[in-house]
């Protein structure tokens, strides 16, 4: 009975939440506009309904794209490092990911993260010689060493740079499994990257090197010269030589770029632009050579450099002639003469290289004649006598293997009869007028190399060699041999046409023999007299040495306008710093020795004696002719005696007599721009020429000769 008297009053308060309901239901459909009562089971019942639908939230912590998210067994959620596999509790109320972001900073797998770490040893093998027993030891270098991407990807646009790579490179398969062995961390850049990390390379050293200028006072000599690309491109080099405060030479190439013109006033303005983007106003000389719109443009620049208020006697001594291409003129007027010995000579070295098995035979007759020389048969290009003189010159050294070729292949003599170039192979009286022809343009070739030299001082040497040559020119005149003694007259009537009248010369190439303390005016004196006789010689001697002293006293007033300048400034700074500090007056009792002699030199003995005659009135350095002597040593360690000649002579021994610096930069722009890499911008060439410039720590390269050789002794090896 309870118990049912228990359930009545639940069953009819069921009954009347029904009813309730029900009639709510109607209030609802008749009302669209009420709302129902918010209730805490309504509130749980539509979230859980909205996290329902609504999709699951990203992790926003930057830790989760090094780490997997798991739960483990005891549902507990952890993170999994992706490198190293550690695990770190990060459930997000209890741990949070702060564990997860030192380790991530830490992590030594981690190839992302910048390393703080201790860096690792590098063993770095080094061998030595003994010069007594002539043993070798490999002893090593320890130095420190830790992975930096940064770093890394510097070193490869400055590899893409010297070695000349093309930018595709870090694409190919080998380079990218080579990487991956070296070093995994390292993340392999596009070739575009590359592009944009080489030309970033190019602009900070480019700041580097515009710093410099601005900041120094020594004037620049430049050369500049043209050059049309495989892409049909008119590209002007323009190269900067320079004696800096340690007086060690540099050449630096400034511009790399296309011109419009070949006209003298567009290739002056061209270089004027240039000049003035890189604040360089100190133009000392300009080489160029002997075309007629280059002396245009000198006139230009002479004008400029004027109204810029830099020039050095109104820029009287600016224009200075390339050698190597007058050299060049007088030599191919000499070989016009048709030496048959010569064409004797090279249609024998062409049917010899027309196919390996000839080539092959003929080293068989060397091994039987026991000739042994590294040299090869080149065959030369007609239009250049270097290459002709070459060709002589090896093929002259194996007179006896063709000889004996000619009696192993019966075909050499037949071809050469029957050719329309010679009429015989050669005999033993051609190969005697080839070796007189090897001797004599050895002279102009020798010559040839030492004034292409940009790395050492050359202006000093060009009068004595130039002096050498004409004297050989007029003994070759009087041969007994007609063809020799046609071939010396046509290079003598070449050779006076520039350098026959010394008045027309640039004077600068007498001056820096004078500066040569091996030389000085004695050796001028007598050199002008031995070419030009001895009255006209003198008489040359005096005008060279009245110019010498003209531009000495140039200097000397430029010397005195900055010296009135830094004291100008020392008396304004003594004005405002106080004068009784007592640290001062030390060190100007310490410096009363050098003011001294200072005050003796420029004041008391200036009136009667100056650098310049002090500097000849010395006797003349004597130096033996097997020793190398190295001038610029010479005036930075006599710099102190001569302060105001010294800044004369850095001058003067820094102009480049040849455009071969800027001709050489061709070179470098003809491989880079190959059939391959035709698509290259000039921006980007500029870019890559100029940096190899500046970051190449060595520029000399294998002659074909020698890479032939090598692979020769490689093949044998294998």
């Amino acid at each position: 009975m309870l118990s049912s008297s228990f359930m009545a009053p639940r069953a009819t308060s069921y009954a009347l939440g029904v009813l309730m309901g029900n009639k709510m239901d109607q209030q609802k459909q008749s009302n669209p506009m009420s709302q129902p009562p918010v209730t805490s089971s309504n509130f749980e019942a539509a979230s859980s309904t909205s996290n329902m639908k609504r999709k699951s939230m990203k992790p926003r912590s930057a830790v989760w794209d090094h780490f997997s998210k798991f739960l483990d067994d005891t549902g507990i959620q952890k993170g999994k490092c992706n490198y190293c596999e550690k695990e770190f509790y990060c459930d997000p109320k209890r741990n949070g990911t702060s564990a997860l972001k030192h380790h991530m900073s830490a992590c030594i797998k981690n190839p992302h993260s910048v390393t703080t770490r201790q860096s690792q040893l590098s063993l770095q093998p080094l061998s030595f010689s003994t010069q007594e027993g002539g043993g070798n030891y490999q002893l090593g270098m320890l130095s420190s060493w830790h992975f930096d991407q940064d770093v890394a990807r510097r070193k490869l646009a400055k590899m893409t740079i010297i070695d000349e790579l093309p930018f595709m490179f870090v694409e190919g398969e080998g380079f990218k499994e080579w990487v991956e062995c070296i070093q995994p961390k390292f993340r392999i850049p596009s070739r575009w990257t590359v592009s944009r990390d080489c030309y970033d390379l190019y602009l900070e050293e480019r700041k580097k090197l515009k710093s410099y200028f601005q900041n120094s006072s020594q004037r620049i000599c430049i050369t500049t010269d043209t050059w049309t690309s495989l892409q049909r491109i008119n590209y002007m080099c323009i190269t900067a030589h320079y004696i800096d405060d340690n007086w060690t030479l540099h050449k630096k190439i400034l511009n790399f770029c296309p011109i419009g013109s070949h006209k003298g006033d567009d290739i002056g303005m061209d270089v004027e632009s240039c000049l003035l983007n890189w604040g360089i106003k100190r133009v000392f000389t300009v080489t160029v050579d002997n075309a007629s719109s280059n002396d245009v443009a000198v006139t230009y620049l002479k004008k400029k450099i004027n109204g810029w208020g830099f020039g050095i006697l109104n820029c009287k001594y600016l224009h200075m002639r390339c050698i190597a291409h007058i050299i060049n003129l007088v030599v191919v007027d000499g070989l016009k003469e048709n030496i048959e010995a010569v064409k004797r000579v090279r249609e024998a070295v062409r049917y010899v290289r027309q196919s390996p098995a000839r080539l092959q035979k003929f080293k068989s007759c060397c091994e039987m004649e026991g000739i042994q020389s590294k040299c090869h048969l080149s065959l030369d290009v007609s239009t250049r006598w270097n290459s002709t003189y070459l060709m002589l010159r090896t093929a002259e050294k194996f007179e006896n293997a063709f000889d004996r070729f000619a009696t192993i292949d019966p075909c050499f003599k037949f071809d050469l009869v029957s050719g329309k170039e010679c009429d015989g192979v050669p005999d033993s009286l051609d190969w005697d007028y080839i070796r007189k022809i090897v001797d004599f343009l050895g002279h102009f070739y020798d010559l040839t190399l030492k004034i292409s030299g940009s790395r050492y001082v050359t202006s000093n040497i060009f009068f004595d060699e130039i002096s050498s040559i004409d004297c050989l020119l007029q003994e070759w005149k009087m041969s007994d041999d007609l063809t020799l003694a046609n071939m010396g007259q046509n290079m003598k009537v070449k050779f006076d046409k520039y350098w026959g009248d010394p008045d027309k010369m640039n004077k600068l190439i007498y001056i820096a023999v004078v500066m040569d303390p091996r030389y000085k005016m004695e050796f001028m004196g007598f050199a002008l007299s031995a070419v030009y006789g001895n009255g006209k010689g003198l008489d040359l001697t005096h005008k060279i040495k009245s110019v010498v002293y003209e531009l000495f006293d140039e200097y000397k007033r430029m010397f005195a306008n900055e010296n009135a300048n830094i004291n100008d400034g020392h008396v304004h700074s003594n004005a405002i710093e106080n004068l009784d500090d007592e640290g001062s007056k030390k060190r100007s009792r310490m410096n009363l020795g050098s003011q001294f002699l200072k005050h003796k030199i420029e004041i008391g003995e200036a009136k009667n004696k100056s650098d310049l005659d002090c500097y000849l009135n010395e006797s003349i350095q004597v130096v033996d002719e097997n020793d190398e002597f190295d001038i610029l040593l010479w005036w930075k360690l006599n710099s102190n005696r001569f302060p105001i000649l010294s800044h004369m002579a850095r001058d003067i021994l820094s102009v480049p007599i040849s455009t071969v610096a800027s001709e050489s930069a061709f070179s470098t722009g003809g491989r880079i721009l190959d059939p391959f890499r035709s698509s290259l911008t000039p921006k980007v060439v500029e870019a890559l020429i100029c940096t190899q410039d500046w970051l190449r720590k060595s520029h000399c390269r294998k002659s074909i000769e020698e890479q032939i050789a090598d692979m020769e002794r490689l093949e044998e090896g294998m």
